[in-house]
């Protein structure tokens, strides 16, 4: 079989996507002799690994180019990952077998537990937010939540009770940013039920009296950021009343009470 049926043959047993050029021939396995096509007739699972999550490993690169010449394995014929892998702050990480345990599936990551600096050459933007905006999640590891799997959104639920029975994680962002929770801001329908499960003698409060705010969700008021305390005014006006009243009763709260329980 000639070399160009050779290469053919190694095409169509991985997926037909390994990369081979020309230049593959002046590497020191093709100087000694050996060839992409050789290497599939003793080793079965590293191009089954290539074929379905290689990644770049698959596209861009053969056999030869990562191994340079067939040794025994007490010698070894491992290459290092900076022989490719350069140029930013990740790529100078020691221990890349840590994380990425398989050189064949490359994107395949597993991630120990208590691990925070590897994830900190990437994701930058979300340890600033937890440096800037302490609370609970500043003080555990990266790996605390995203466990095991590179790219995992993890359940609130696994280390928070629900506000209400039901709730998912999808509920829980639409006001908690996970890197900065307790930075609360929510839309417009959030429903009222969501804040009683904290504030429940407020919502008691508003939803038995008969004035007309028991009608209207608490966000109507409370707008867009958790502890935001609206002016009465924002609704009513700056003078609902005659100007003598408001000369004798400045506070609205004087007359009406308070605004989840108002006063007629």
């Amino acid at each position: 079989m000639n070399k160009r049926k050779k290469l053919s043959r190694l095409a169509g047993l991985i997926g037909g996507t390994l990369f081979v050029t020309t230049s593959l021939w002046a590497t020191g396995a093709m100087a000694a002799g050996l060839s992409p096509d050789d290497c599939i007739k003793c080793h079965d699972k590293p191009p089954q690994d290539i074929n379905s999550n290689g990644g770049a490993h698959k596209s861009k690169v053969s056999c030869v180019d990562c191994h340079a010449g067939h040794a025994p394995k007490k010698n070894g014929n491992i290459p290092v990952c900076s022989q490719c892998h350069e140029g930013n702050a990740h790529f100078k990480l020691q221990g890349c077998l840590n994380c990425h345990t398989n050189p064949h599936t490359p994107l395949v990551i597993t991630i120990a537990s208590n691990v925070t600096e590897p994830c900190l050459t990437c994701h930058t933007e979300q340890m600033a937010q937890l440096q800037q905006h302490k609370s609970k999640h500043s003080s555990v590891a990266c790996s605390t939540c995203h466990r095991e799997k590179h790219g995992l959104i993890p359940d609130c639920s696994h280390c928070h009770s629900p506000h209400v029975t039901g709730q998912t994680t999808k509920d829980c962002l639409t006001c908690h940013k996970p890197h900065m929770p307790l930075e609360i801001s929510y839309p417009d329908s959030t429903p009222s039920t969501l804040c009683a499960a904290c504030h429940s003698d407020v919502y008691k409060q508003i939803t038995t009296n008969p004035a007309k705010h028991s009608k209207l969700a608490c966000a109507t008021c409370h707008q867009a950021k958790h502890k935001m305390i609206p002016k009465c005014q924002g609704c009513h006006g700056e003078h609902p009343h005659p100007a003598q009243m408001h000369a004798k009763f400045p506070q609205c709260s004087q007359c009406h009470g308070i605004a989840h329980n108002l006063n007629k």
